[in-house]
């Protein structure tokens, strides 16, 4: 018996939709984490991007626990010396709500190439309108 390895030109990708409306952040996010991963298939190889593509839909619907609105804050750094800008998750959420849940499953992929290829094969959309409809997408139920 032996044991096989996937290859990138045996990964057979899919489309999916998850709807954001009323689910919890951060557990929202480990599950979109694992899709882009390929971590639920059995094909998955860690050192292989094995994942499908993610359309995250109503992204400004997301929910925060307890007082994460007002207290969760992101740092962001312009390059310049003393520039750190700091905003609430609800600046956020009212200025650009797909990156809330960028920033979330950004954390949850592996650092460099492959990373940022699987972070490629997300869609965040704030609205429930997507332009993906001729992929043909299946819905998730996470």
């Amino acid at each position: 018996m032996k044991t096989r390895s996937t290859r990138k030109e045996d990964v057979a990708r899919r489309w999916y939709v998850v709807d954001a409306s009323g689910k919890v952040l951060g557990r929202l996010a480990t599950w979109v984490a694992g899709v882009l991963r390929g971590k639920h298939k059995p094909t998955y190889t860690p050192h292989i991007d094995t994942g499908d593509f993610v359309v995250i839909i109503n992204a400004e619907k997301v929910k925060l626990t307890g007082p994460k609105d007002d207290k969760k804050i992101y740092h962001r750094h312009t390059g310049w010396q003393g520039h750190i800008l700091q905003r609430t998750a609800g600046e956020i959420r009212q200025r650009k709500p797909e990156d809330l849940l960028k920033s979330a499953v950004r954390g949850m992929v592996p650092r460099g190439p492959l990373g940022r290829a699987m972070l490629g094969k997300l869609k965040i959309y704030a609205g429930p309108e997507h332009p993906h409809a001729a992929q043909k997408p299946e819905t998730l139920s996470v």
